[in-house]
């Protein structure tokens, strides 16, 4: 038998095999395998974006209450679309100073109440009484002596909160719910 001859015998019975394959029905896997991954991920996103997620917290105006290295809570994001944000609890919002930062602070008045709060703790007790205006909350740090909150820049728009912070989940030592304290002056 010539080499050409065993070539072409080879390429016949390669094309047969091939012939041979359920393209079709690997095809058709292939899609609905892929169309689940896809429902997967938009239904973590949903997920994610409006009932629950993750965030990283770190810095200094949430101690002792957060980690100054950092902590991973679970937010829930229900409570702030629902407009039932409650005096004491933890919440992250888009920072007023810098729409690219989010913060973490803690909701110390609502609409109609009268917050009462030092003007700088560094300097001495000094301390002045506002109303909360509609549609406002506001917030403060725990740490009062390293927090730019509230007392720099005004009662903060409700529609800046993303959610409520409610379980930590890292570090373990730390690990369990977050409750709400109310500090007072």
């Amino acid at each position: 038998m010539a080499v050409g001859s065993r070539a072409a015998a080879w390429l016949a019975g390669a094309a047969r095999r091939i012939g041979s394959v359920p393209w079709r029905n690997i095809s058709a896997e292939a899609v609905d395998r892929t169309l689940l991954v896809v429902k997967a991920a938009c239904f973590a996103h949903v997920i994610n974006s409006y009932v629950v997620s993750l965030a990283l917290v770190r810095g200094p105006s949430m101690l002792p209450t957060m980690n100054l290295t950092g902590d991973i809570i679970a937010v829930d994001r229900v409570t702030a679309r629902w407009g039932t944000v409650a005096v004491g609890d933890v919440v992250l919002l888009r920072s007023p100073e810098n729409p690219r930062k989010t913060v973490t602070k803690r909701v110390l008045g609502l609409e109609g109440d009268a917050v009462t709060y030092l003007v700088d703790p560094h300097k001495g007790d000094a301390s002045k009484t506002l109303v909360v205006p509609k549609g406002y909350v506001w917030v403060q740090g725990d740490n009062i002596y390293d927090s730019r909150d509230s007392r720099q820049f005004g009662p903060v728009p409700y529609g800046l909160i993303q959610g409520r912070a409610f379980y930590r989940v890292w570090p373990p030592e730390g690990f369990g719910f977050i409750g709400q304290k109310v500090t007072s002056l």
